[in-house]
């Protein structure tokens, strides 16, 4: 009878356990994705702010394209055919 006692109090234990847990869990994941939602948010004001210094200066964005700018080439079409080895 005391084992039946022991181990009925033993999985209550556990049981709390993995509760307790699933609990921590749910928190941490609840503030990963805050931590994600705000990385990319700032992520994509830093690119706003980039863009509009790049504006109001007048040079390239930090990472070297302009939005509007349109480089030395010109853009044509090729077809694969042309590109066969002979």
């Amino acid at each position: 009878m005391v084992l039946q006692w022991l181990l009925a109090a033993c999985a209550v234990l556990v049981s709390v356990t993995a509760f307790a847990g699933f609990l921590a869990a749910r928190r941490l994941t609840k503030r990963v994705e805050r931590l994600s939602e705000s990385y990319w948010e700032l992520r994509y004001e830093l690119g706003q702010l980039s863009a509009r210094l790049a504006r109001l200066e007048g040079t390239a964005p930090r990472d070297g394209q302009a939005p509007n700018q349109v480089s030395g080439g010109v853009a044509a079409f090729v077809p694969l055919s042309s590109l066969k080895k002979m």
